[in-house]
């Protein structure tokens, strides 16, 4: 795969996962790079359909949120509203920590946190969180806040998408969806990807782009919607969609 938007290799260590970003153990982190690139093309998409202003950006699986998260430091300016949801109740308090990073008052908790851990175990860790803390301070600082939100739902059951979204619509949806055959993932033997693309058609507006990250061996593919574009890269398979009109 070409890069077309970050075409360079930045440096993205004050982002990197267990860091200042709380990490989920057994959910490996979405590559920074990738994922910036990924909602890149997603906005390209969407403006060339007319889409302008800020946007609701939302991930079905979002287990602890780290690339919402990151992905709202980077491009800030893109969104007026970050949401994630998860059928893992322990991942979704752990995503809503994680989308409090995306305000102040939740960098602040977390930096207190880091200053209490660095005081007592005086670990080499702790100190650079620190400074990588300051430094995301000061990237939102100037900024208004950002409307975060998490919500507990399968993203396989439509309707509970549409109550924990409160009336939002979702202008991106970006989901790195479960790998293998994870018994939560799965339902009475349907394709799951099927019934998530099913589900999300409720929360959709008429010109939203999806964006599913997922191996190579499951099927990306609904009738009500239109694949703008695909890739492979390493052991991932990324399906950009949007709504049939």
């Amino acid at each position: 795969m070409q890069y077309k938007f970050v075409t360079e290799q930045e440096n993205y260590t004050d982002l990197s996962s267990g860091r200042v970003f709380h990490s989920l153990a057994g959910h490996p982190a979405f590559p920074v790079r990738l994922a910036s690139e990924i909602l890149q093309r997603c906005q390209a998409v969407r403006a060339a359909s007319g889409a302008t202003g800020p946007c609701v950006l939302y991930d079905p699986c979002c287990g602890a949120a780290y690339h919402l998260s990151v992905l709202a430091y980077l491009h800030r300016e893109m969104f007026r509203q970050v949401i994630g949801s998860d059928v893992d109740a322990r991942a979704v308090a752990l995503a809503a920590q994680n989308l409090a990073l995306l305000n102040l008052d939740g960098l602040e908790q977390r930096t207190a946190q880091l200053q209490q851990l660095y005081t007592q175990y005086g670990k080499s860790s702790h100190r650079e969180a620190l400074i990588s803390a300051d430094i995301l301070r000061e990237r939102i600082r100037a900024a208004n806040p950002l409307n975060v939100h998490s919500f507990c739902a399968n993203a396989l059951d439509a309707q509970s998408l549409t109550a924990g979204l409160q009336g939002s619509q979702a202008d991106i949806v970006f989901a790195d969806i479960p790998y293998g055959q994870h018994s939560q993932w799965q339902r009475g033997g349907a394709d799951p990807v099927r019934a998530m693309l099913e589900g999300l058609l409720t929360i959709l507006s008429p010109i939203s782009v999806v964006a599913i990250a997922s191996d190579k061996a499951q099927k990306v593919a609904h009738e009500a919607y239109q694949r703008v574009e695909h890739f492979q890269i390493g052991k991932r398979r990324v399906v950009i969609l949007k709504r049939l009109e």
